[in-house]
């Protein structure tokens, strides 16, 4: 089932999510339904707490779709390594028509559980390695957003507020 995409703004977005105790019926559901809203969208990858669900999940697939291999899914994720530094322009789901250059880690290493509770480590560098640090954020309350400084992000905002004014967002 494709699920509605939070915006910047909602309160879940801005909350720490909790972790999966156990991988069950409904985590499996839940899984599956942020997969078809990630390609629904369409993304690279969607956490949990962007379609309302506060829980320590995220999806990711850089070749949206075309790569059957290229779908990761990250259950209780943590960074085991993270290094170098990369500059490039990043977008979000949940800040639509929105875009800023954010610094991120070139490589960063991760340990999750898979859907079936396995524990799996995942070595990525570049865009896949973007990604995982951008749903990482979101699953302890940041956006893209909240990383940039000074005349960016308050222009940012500052539009936000205004489409939400005009019932636009």
């Amino acid at each position: 089932m494709i699920r509605p995409i939070l915006k910047y703004g909602d309160a879940v977005l801005h909350e720490k999510a909790q972790v999966v105790e156990a991988i069950t019926p409904e985590i499996a559901r839940l899984v599956d339904d942020m997969i078809h809203t990630m390609y629904a969208a369409p993304g690279v990858g969607l956490a949990a707490p962007q379609i309302g669900v506060p829980l320590r999940v995220f999806v990711v697939d850089i070749s949206v779709g075309l790569d059957e291999k290229g779908l990761r899914i990250l259950i209780n994720p943590e960074f085991v390594e993270r290094d170098g530094t990369q500059l490039e322009d990043e977008g979000c789901l949940s800040v639509p028509g929105f875009t800023a250059t954010v610094v991120r880690p070139s490589r960063a290493v991760v340990k999750a559980l898979d859907r079936h509770g396995q524990e799996q480590q995942h070595e990525a560098t570049g865009l896949l390695a973007r990604a995982f640090q951008h749903e990482m954020d979101h699953l302890d309350g940041t956006l893209f957003v909240d990383r940039l400084r000074g005349i960016k992000r308050d222009l940012i905002v500052r539009k936000i507020r205004k489409l939400s004014r005009a019932g636009k967002w």
